[in-house]
Parts: C-alpha cells; sequence; structure tokens
C-alpha cells in the first residue's frame, strides 16, 4: 500500500491576498487556482521543488472559521518547511519581510527557526542534519 497526505487546508481571510504571500513573499508556487462557483476556489500552493503536501488556501466563510485564522493549531508550530539550505532560505525570507521568532538555532536534528505568515501561524524552518 502507498498513500501521502496530499494538502493540508490553510484557513485565510482572502484567496488573493494569501495567493500574493504564499507565492510573493514564501516564494511557493501556485500549482491551482479553479473556481468553484458561489466565490469558493480550490487553490493549491507548494514549495519550489517540493514534493510533499500542497496547502489548500481555505477562504474562511463562518464565524467559527474566521476566528481560527492563523491559529488552527492553539498556539504550536504548525508547519513545518524543510530546506536544503537554510541560509539561503532563511536570508531571502528575511529580505522578504518575513517576521522570525528569535535566532535560527542549532537542535539535535538540525537548524531551526521559528517565523509566523501572514495570519500569525506559526513555522519552522528547518535544515535537517544527514541521517
Amino acid at each position: 500500500m502507498r498513500q501521502k497526505i496530499a494538502h493540508l487546508a490553510l484557513l485565510v481571510r482572502d484567496y488573493d491576498e494569501a495567493i500574493a504571500y504564499y507565492t510573493g513573499v514564501l516564494g511557493f508556487q501556485l500549482i491551482e487556482d479553479t473556481p468553484l462557483g458561489a466565490g469558493k476556489r480550490w487553490v493549491l500552493v507548494s514549495p519550489p521543488g517540493g514534493d510533499g503536501a500542497a496547502l489548500l488556501l481555505a477562504r474562511a466563510t463562518t464565524p467559527a472559521q474566521t476566528e481560527r485564522i492563523g491559529n488552527q493549531t492553539g498556539g504550536r508550530v504548525f508547519l513545518f518547511l524543510h530546506t536544503d539550505d537554510f541560509q539561503r532560505d532563511y536570508q531571502a525570507l528575511r529580505a522578504r519581510g518575513v517576521s522570525f521568532e528569535g535566532e535560527p538555532r542549532q537542535e539535535p536534528y538540525g537548524q531551526v527557526v521559528v517565523f509566523a505568515d501572514l495570519y500569525g501561524n506559526r513555522w519552522d524552518l528547518v535544515e535537517r542534519n544527514p541521517l
């Protein structure tokens, strides 16, 4: 049996605002943007060269969903962006205005720094040590 997680839904305020941030600031690729009717869209973005799960940018449509934008995990780091060159990507994200929580640090598993996206979701930028 072969399975994988294909997409993770990420609540956003507005499709175009989210696309602009994830492609323009984080450097992700827009994989798909398909209208579904009634203002709903199927919007997928993923990191360049990514072969993992894509983010499904899901516009919040209810008050309960709107309350969860930026805090889908109760303040914990939500997403983990792995890189093959930590310094390259850290410097590029800093230059594009990404807000980091502290300085990069070395952990037993690799180099890591936490950043917040447009909505306040917490991410780890990680370069893993060789296994």
